[in-house]
């Protein structure tokens, strides 16, 4: 599985501290975590929550990422715009059992971490038991079991609402302002990390288009 860790500029000065914590927990179990910044307040890539969501769409959808991790001050802004886009289900996640719950229950591709708000002292270790919780276990098993026949049969419902909802994802890049798109893939590493892992050849040649 390949992970990938979005930071949007309020947060920024934290991205060290959550891939430390993602990578502990992850890589042992087998995961490789991309690191697509911000990396830093001073980035000359300036990431808003918004262009978040369009990052994080273009990286799911196209293979590049199995997962996105990220957040922003609450946590709400990064949720509502990652789940404004086709094929991103984004789980707003405090604690671990939210992490965990929406991981059995919910059966996302993609989490939103407040990274401001209640984020003190011992927020590192919180990071890491969110993560833990997250990928201790395939997703979609249902919580608790017994309701994992229905809560599965909700999950496919509501993949088929959203499938009915969305236009495909290269036309509603094509329809958002240019440089807003642009911005979003303007990360130091996006071209080196995306071009590697990208898997759909449509939204490749779209985003070839975009960064002209």
């Amino acid at each position: 599985m390949k992970i990938a860790l979005i930071a949007e500029n309020s947060q920024a000065a934290k991205n060290a501290l959550i891939e430390k914590a993602l990578k502990k927990v992850v890589e042992p179990m087998g995961f490789e975590v991309r690191n697509y910044g911000m990396y830093s307040a001073d980035d000359r890539a300036q990431l808003t929550y918004v262009q978040i969501g369009i990052l994080a769409a273009i990286l799911l959808n196209s293979g590049a990422a199995d997962y996105v991790i990220t957040g922003c001050g609450t946590g709400e802004g990064a949720m509502l715009a990652c789940n404004s886009f086709p094929g991103v289900i984004c789980g707003h996640v405090e604690d671990p059992l939210d992490a965990y719950t929406f991981a059995q229950i919910n059966d996302g591709n993609a989490i939103a971490i407040p990274f401001a708000k209640g984020f003190g002292w011992g927020g590192d270790l919180n990071l890491e038991y969110i993560f833990e919780k997250l990928f201790c276990e395939p997703s979609g098993q249902g919580y608790p079991r017994e309701r994992a026949e229905p809560e599965q049969r909700n999950k496919r419902i509501l993949d088929n609402v959203r499938a009915a909802a969305f236009r495909p994802l290269d036309e509603i890049l094509r329809s958002l302002d240019p440089e807003l798109v642009k911005g979003a893939l303007s990360g130091e590493h996006f071209k080196e990390y995306f071009f590697a892992d990208c898997k759909c050849d449509k939204l490749r040649a779209a985003v070839e288009e975009i960064l002209k």
